[in-house]
């Protein structure tokens, strides 16, 4: 017994002495830093996850446990932190609960949004709503310095382009500023591989962002989009209409996964139920997964498929099996 004593009292001062190191060293650095978002409501096993994922810590149980033992999960303060990449745990710690110094504001613009969600959450940051509209009403305004625009209508607006991502600005950053920065960054997401795989298809950039705009708000799951994309071009080329409930919704502004019998008679180019083909243009700015899931669909047999209240995507060959499997599903 004393020996298996010994035993557990050696394993102990070793847990504690990895602990202690893990916890106060750093490691060798050029004095870079990394910019590091905690966003309001996250919660410390989600910023744990970001910082192991980024590199910025060593151990997630021993930045939770040490936060935990000073009873501060609470104390972590949301902002954007420059983040020197030789810090300790300890100090990157107090650090998040002291709060950011840096002038900097996070704007997320998240996939699926289309330009009204997109002006609250820059309203959020000290912008104007109405005037990031303004500015994002006509494709025309941007197009001499993005070549990407220029198969676009004439009066598009710059719905779908303004790329989804965390975004950074401080008090010298204007809305054309950061307007620009969305699209730069679709500018770099779209490859030239994927321009060349538009060209190859025969499509155009702005059919592409169309239908992949569709599909982003239809369903979340990379596999089920590849999938529906397949059954939305075997639908165009067959000139059936796509009869889409995301479009719908585009038009009335509401969230509601099946939009009512009076929706669907909503007099709008946008109404898939009514005009076959594409709509006028996107609905919302698509990920890079949902305009790669119209390039690089997966083949099936289906031509229809719905969403089950819990998420889950069932597809139906023809009209009456869709039917039976709305009677089923859908009650």
């Amino acid at each position: 017994m004393i020996k298996f004593i010994k035993i557990i009292f050696v394993l102990a001062l070793i847990i504690c002495f990895w602990f202690l190191f893990t916890l106060t060293s750093s490691k060798d650095s050029d004095d870079t830093k990394t910019t590091f978002v905690i966003k309001g409501g996250q919660g410390v096993n989600e910023i744990s996850e970001n910082l192991n994922e980024a590199g910025l810590i060593k151990s997630r149980f021993v930045f939770e446990t040490w936060l935990w033992l000073k009873k501060s999960e609470d104390k972590i303060q949301a902002g954007v932190y420059e983040v020197p990449d030789d810090i300790s745990i300890r100090r990157l710690a107090n650090m998040f609960m002291i709060g950011s110094e840096s002038s900097q504001q996070a704007i997320t613009l998240l996939e699926g949004w289309s330009r009204p969600f997109m002006a609250e959450a820059v309203a959020k940051a000290g912008f104007s709503q109405e005037e990031f509209l303004e500015l994002t009403a006509k494709k025309s305004e941007w197009q001499s310095n993005y070549d990407f625009l220029s198969d676009a209508p004439v009066n598009a607006s710059l719905e779908g382009y303004i790329f989804p991502d965390t975004y950074f600005v401080d008090d010298t950053t204007t809305l054309e500023i950061f307007i620009a920065k969305c699209l730069n960054n679709f500018d770099k997401k779209l490859t030239d591989e994927l321009r060349q795989e538009i060209e190859d298809q025969g499509k155009t950039i702005f059919e592409v962002l169309t239908l992949a705009s569709i599909i982003e708000r239809e369903v979340p799951v990379a596999s089920d989009k590849k999938m529906i994309a397949d059954v939305f071009l075997k639908r165009l080329d067959a000139d059936i209409g796509l009869q889409s409930d995301a479009t719908v919704n585009f038009i009335t502004g509401k969230k509601d996964p099946t939009p009512s019998l009076e929706d669907l008679q909503q007099e709008s180019p946008y109404n898939t139920y009514k005009y076959r083909g594409l709509p006028p243009g996107p609905i919302a700015s698509p990920g890079i997964d949902s305009i790669e899931a119209v390039l690089y669909p997966t083949s099936n047999d289906y031509y229809y498929f719905l969403t089950t209240p819990e998420g889950d995507v069932i597809y139906s060959v023809d009209h009456d099996e869709h039917v039976a499997n709305k009677q089923k599903y859908l009650k």
